[in-house]
């Protein structure tokens, strides 16, 4: 189950991780790759616009309840998530933003209240533990004394305060972890279900790719570029070793591996790109597919689908998560429905 965590204590060891190489890998995906909410899924309604922030926050920015959140724990999130980022709120996302933001603390601080009102007991054994435990990982991050105490500061930390915090989520979490606790099991059935309905989930290819970009917006760019890729179509029909025509021409971060992708779904790259290399058999070589990244030629190098019994742990994972999280997430709504919530900008 995912779970819950504050935004003073979570924020601190995700600021420490974004300064490191915590998220290099995002950076290395393939251009083709895509998820399927990006490139398959229709076009939804844009939402509703948040309400407009006012320049002066008020000292006291919400209540829940009749309990205060005070203008300081929503400075101290801010602060976090901007050090985390690298740099200001954009203008142009600030409503966004602090709306989220607020709705991040009205939400921690009703299921802190409904943990209380629920009795849920958290020892001070178990809290010291967690505690320990989580500021011993901090100070390994940062082994240093004087720059541990000051990234504290800088997000207007205490060790107090991250202590209490940390004995707040395991409430939350004891909390939590009642309310799925009668979640039904995933049955056989559903795991053949869920194997049957997505066949395309199940089905993937190994393939390489050559993308040639247009140097320019222009059509001539683009006349120029596909010409190219005709080219290489040609020269790989011929005979030419496809891997290293992709380390000298594709402009895909894949050109190092020379142009292989590894094995992918229908459903992880943009549709044109998918659709060809579906159509190929092991050796055939494509002719040239454009899409919103380029030019490509795509050599098919196999295929291999997975069966029920190997897709079977995983589909019944990943169905016991997604149920677990969807009654998690109605508690949540639950709680936030039942809870005078004030905003007060």
């Amino acid at each position: 189950m995912l779970k819950f965590n504050s935004g003073a204590a979570a924020a601190l060891i995700v600021v420490i991780c974004a300064a490191s190489a915590c998220n290099k890998a995002a950076e290395e995906k393939p251009a083709t790759a895509a998820s399927a909410g990006e490139t398959a899924a229709p076009a939804e309604k844009p939402p509703e616009p948040p309400k407009p922030v006012p320049e002066v926050i008020p000292a006291v920015v919400a209540r829940v309840n009749g309990v205060e959140i005070p203008k300081s724990d929503f400075d101290r999130l801010i602060k976090q998530m901007e050090m985390q980022a690298g740099g200001p709120v954009p203008a142009n996302r600030r409503d966004e933003i602090y709306r989220a933001m607020i709705d991040r603390l009205v939400t921690y601080t009703a299921l802190v209240q409904e943990a209380k009102a629920r009795d849920i007991e958290v020892s001070a054994a178990e809290a010291k533990e967690a505690s320990d435990a989580r500021i011993a990982e901090l100070r390994q991050q940062i082994p240093d004394e004087t720059a541990f105490n000051k990234a504290l500061a800088e997000r207007d930390m205490t060790l107090d305060r991250l202590r209490a915090d940390i004995r707040n989520d395991l409430a939350i979490n004891k909390m939590m972890d009642a309310e799925v606790a009668s979640v039904p099991p995933v049955s056989d059935g559903d795991v053949k279900q869920f194997y049957d309905e997505n066949p395309d989930e199940f089905s993937g290819v190994r393939a390489s790719h050559i993308l040639i970009r247009p140097q320019g917006p222009d059509e001539e760019a683009k006349k120029q570029a596909r010409a190219t890729a005709e080219d290489l179509v040609k020269q790989a029909r011929g005979g030419a070793d496809f891997a290293e025509l992709a380390r000298k021409h594709s402009a895909d971060g894949s050109a190092q591996q020379g142009g292989d992708l590894g094995f992918f779904t229908k459903a992880s790259m943009v549709p044109e790109f998918s659709n060809a290399a579906f159509a190929l058999q092991p050796g055939q070589i494509s002719d040239v597919v454009e899409t919103q990244f380029g030019f490509h030629v795509i050599k098919m190098a196999e295929r291999k689908n997975i069966d029920l019994e190997e897709a079977g742990p995983k589909i019944r994972d990943f169905l016991t998560a997604k149920r677990r999280d969807e009654r998690q997430q109605a508690f949540v709504a639950q709680v936030k429905n039942k809870s005078k919530i004030e905003v007060l900008f």
